[in-house]
């Protein structure tokens, strides 16, 4: 028999850096610029990715120095998952937190970086940078980015 994988038996604040880290499928979606409504505080996202993300390999390009660089750049950590209501319903942190398993075209499940991309589930090649937009803006850039399901 084999061992379970470590997301399935390790709780998240008793991970590792190393596993932490690999949780993220890179997407790229929590790099997008999301406009709060004021009266539902309802997130909605928008087209317009951070100025560090790579639009092609979907990851920050200085992720060492992202908080020293973009100011509201959200770390995520076992204590923020909760209050991050945000994340896409396929985030992996957000999965393993609420005792869910990963997708299959995660790279840990698949071995391959690739599938997050070639099952449609990132933002590769579909996002503008930010270049300092107007809220007016950003709103006409709002969009409804889908979420697949397990198959």
């Amino acid at each position: 028999m084999t061992e379970p994988p470590f997301w399935r038996t390790t709780p998240l604040p008793a991970m590792s850096e190393a596993q932490w880290e690999s949780l993220c499928d890179g997407c790229g979606k929590c790099c997008l610029i999301g406009l709060e409504d004021e009266d539902t505080g309802e997130i909605y996202l928008t087209d317009v990715a951070c100025k560090l993300l790579d639009g092609q390999s979907c990851r920050c390009s200085n992720y060492a120095a992202r908080q020293e660089i973009v100011s509201d750049c959200v770390k995520l950590t076992p204590d923020t998952i909760d209050t991050l209501t945000w994340l896409p319903k396929t985030c992996a942190y957000r999965l393993v937190h609420e005792g869910q398993d990963l997708r299959w075209w995660h790279p840990l499940v698949s071995g391959d970086p690739e599938s997050v991309h070639e099952a449609g589930v990132s933002v590769r090649g579909k996002t503008r940078p930010e270049r300092n937009m107007k809220v007016r803006q950003l709103m006409k850039r709002i969009t409804q980015w889908p979420e697949p399901g397990e198959a």
